[in-house]
């Protein structure tokens, strides 16, 4: 019986912020590490999408242009949702951290601030909740962290690049099912149309990440299919 394709749900952040290149630049780092972002403007906004659709985590501004960040906080917790909630803010008085947290707020970071600040934060508020099983891809003795961005092999770290960190979640989270060179082109290069095909390029770094995974490993995880591509599963090709 072949093994089942995991599961993966990526995590979705609400950002409710009215400064628009604040907002912005946030959104591009969360989205650099793989997370589904979506933004909204106004506290009217943000109040509608935190009651209409479900998130892991909503960054949230205080003084915003309709609803207030308290407000959205406030509904939030009187529904009985246990969202993780960051804000942000200018406001950097006691008085005002004290009411953000007494209202169910789990963190709080005053502007101005440094984007790993803000992304470490996030991450601890992830592996405190709910989500370690939803962010964590694995397959045999393997293990690939999405918010932590770590990887192993049984109690064996892995030390990837980047994209090899990227070409291994790609093969995870299609476990079990053959990926072709082309796919890897264009989901993990992002570069569909390029003019020379990128065959030597992903077997390269297909090699480089095989040693890695699956060097001094009981078995092997990442095989070749011949004139095909490349299939991650327990088992044969």
């Amino acid at each position: 019986m072949p093994p089942r394709p995991i599961t993966f749900q990526p995590v979705r952040v609400l950002i409710v912020e009215d400064e628009r290149k604040l907002a912005e630049a946030v959104a591009s780092a969360l989205r650099a590490e793989h997370y589904d972002v979506v933004l909204a403007p106004t506290g009217t906004e943000g109040w509608q999408h935190a009651h209409q659709d479900v998130f892991d985590l909503v960054v949230l501004d205080l003084m915003l242009p309709g609803r207030s960040g308290l407000e959205i906080l406030q509904s939030l917790r009187q529904r009985q949702l246990g969202t993780p909630v960051l804000i942000l803010t200018a406001r950097d008085g006691v008085d005002d951290r004290v009411l953000g947290l007494d209202l169910g707020a789990d963190d709080y970071l005053v502007k101005p601030f440094a984007l790993p600040e803000l992304l470490a934060r996030i991450r601890a508020l992830l592996r405190r909740g709910r989500l370690s099983e939803v962010v964590r891809l694995k397959a045999a003795d393997l293990e690939l962290d999405l918010v932590t961005r770590r990887a192993q092999r049984g109690q064996r770290p892995l030390e990837l690049t980047a994209r090899e960190f990227e070409l291994l979640e790609y093969l995870l989270r299609h476990q079990g099912h053959m990926v072709s060179r082309e796919m890897l082109a264009r989901e993990v290069w992002k570069e569909p149309r390029r003019a020379t095909p990128l065959d030597n390029v992903i077997d390269v770094q297909m090699t480089r990440l095989r040693r890695k995974v699956d060097v001094d490993a009981g078995e092997r995880l990442i095989h070749t299919v011949r004139g095909v591509g490349f299939v991650l599963k327990e088992g044969g090709p």
